[in-house]
C-alpha cells in the first residue's frame, strides 16, 4: 500500500422506496395531500361499482339466442320401447320398482322411461334387456 491510508467520508444516503400506488390511493396519504395544497388528481373508474366485467360479453349471446329458431329437444323414448318395456316387464310379473331393484335403478327411471319422459341410455336399455329376458332395442 503506497499513500497514506484514506478515509471515505462521504455521507451514504438510505432512502425509502418511493410510494406504491397503493399508498398513494390511502385516505391519511390523500388527506395530507389536501392539507398541504399538493395536486390531486381523482379518476372515476368506467365501471366502478358495476359487475360490467361480467355481464359484457353476454350481449351477443343473448342477441345469438334470440336469432336462434331451431327447436332444440332431446331425443325421448321412442313409443316401441316402451310398450316393449311395459309388456315385457307384465309377461315377468313385475311391478316398476321391483324391475328397478333388478336393474340397480331408482323406480322413477322406469317410470319415466315407460312413460316416455326419459332420454334413452343405452347403458339402461341393456340392463332392461338383460332382466326382462327381451329385445328391447333392434326394432327401429
Amino acid at each position: 500500500m503506497s499513500g497514506p491510508i484514506s478515509q471515505d467520508w462521504e455521507p451514504v444516503v438510505i432512502r425509502k422506496k418511493a410510494p406504491t400506488a397503493a399508498t398513494k390511493k390511502d385516505e391519511k396519504v390523500v388527506n395530507a395531500a389536501r392539507r398541504s395544497g399538493a395536486e390531486i388528481e381523482t379518476l372515476k373508474k368506467a365501471t366502478a361499482g358495476t359487475n360490467k366485467a361480467a355481464s359484457s360479453s353476454t350481449t351477443l349471446n343473448t342477441r345469438k339466442l334470440d336469432e336462434e329458431t331451431e327447436n332444440l329437444t332431446h331425443e325421448r323414448v321412442p313409443t316401441e320401447l316402451k310398450k316393449a318395456i311395459m309388456q315385457a316387464r307384465m309377461d315377468k310379473k313385475l311391478t316398476q320398482s321391483q324391475l328397478a331393484q333388478l336393474i340397480n335403478e331408482k323406480p322413477q327411471i322406469i317410470q319415466e322411461y315407460e312413460s316416455g319422459k326419459a332420454i334413452p341410455n343405452q347403458q339402461i336399455i341393456g340392463k332392461l334387456e338383460r332382466a326382462l329376458g327381451a329385445k328391447l332395442r333392434g326394432k327401429k
